[in-house]
């Protein structure tokens, strides 16, 4: 299969029920304007937020976003990237990993609601796994496929040579797949976490 064409609205619909009946919000929007808008609306304000490295962030205008400072939230990555000291830098951004709102994206996403996320350092896995009480993922279509197979392949096939070109391109060094989350289901009876998805019927990321 394609790993760069957006899935059919059946595909889509057949997607959002899935994640729906895991207990997950998912919302469907037609474009990166619209992405944004939704994010928008699902933070409030005065909330600590982290977002991870996202090509699909810096796409829908995210990342220039939080810049800006005109979002309203506590932007936890400012203080990160803000500390020049390597010790005092890796303390701040474990603070990070307790924000009220994660924001990012996935490398792949099934039909049936399971997902990816891959990372060198795993540096935002935390956030994804467990720390974070809200989750907002905004997904192109393009990245639903029919299985974790699948979803895999795209990552190792797909996702990574484009992710370590974009890496090479703008820092002189490459990435590696170093450690993958996959999320089958969330306790939310248990955590009480609420889990977004914004799927944007464009073509975004990688």
């Amino acid at each position: 299969m394609s790993f760069d064409t957006l899935a059919s609205s059946t595909i889509v619909d057949r997607t959002a029920t899935a994640l729906t009946k895991k207990g997950y919000l998912p919302v469907v929007v037609a474009d990166a304007g619209a992405a944004l808008n939704k994010v928008r609306e699902i933070i409030p304000a005065g909330a600590t937020t982290m977002n991870g490295a996202s090509k699909t962030l810096e796409q829908i205008g995210y990342l220039e976003f939080v810049k800006s400072g005109k979002s309203g939230w506590n932007d936890l990555h400012a203080p990160v990237w803000g500390e020049k000291d390597p010790a005092k830098r890796t303390i701040a951004r474990k603070q990070a990993t307790l924000s009220d709102y994660y924001v990012g994206s996935v490398a792949a996403l099934t039909e049936t609601g399971e997902f990816i996320n891959a990372s060198n350092t795993g540096s935002q896995l935390p956030h994804i796994a467990y720390n974070s009480h809200n989750l907002v993922f905004v997904v192109s279509t393009k990245k639903i496929v029919p299985n974790m197979a699948e979803a895999m392949r795209r990552l190792e096939d797909h996702v990574f040579p484009q992710e370590d070109q974009n890496m090479r391109s703008q820092f002189k060094m490459g990435t590696q797949i170093s450690k993958i989350l996959i999320t089958r289901q969330e306790n939310l009876q248990f955590s009480g976490r609420k889990i977004h998805f914004v799927l944007v019927t464009a073509n975004l990321g990688f």
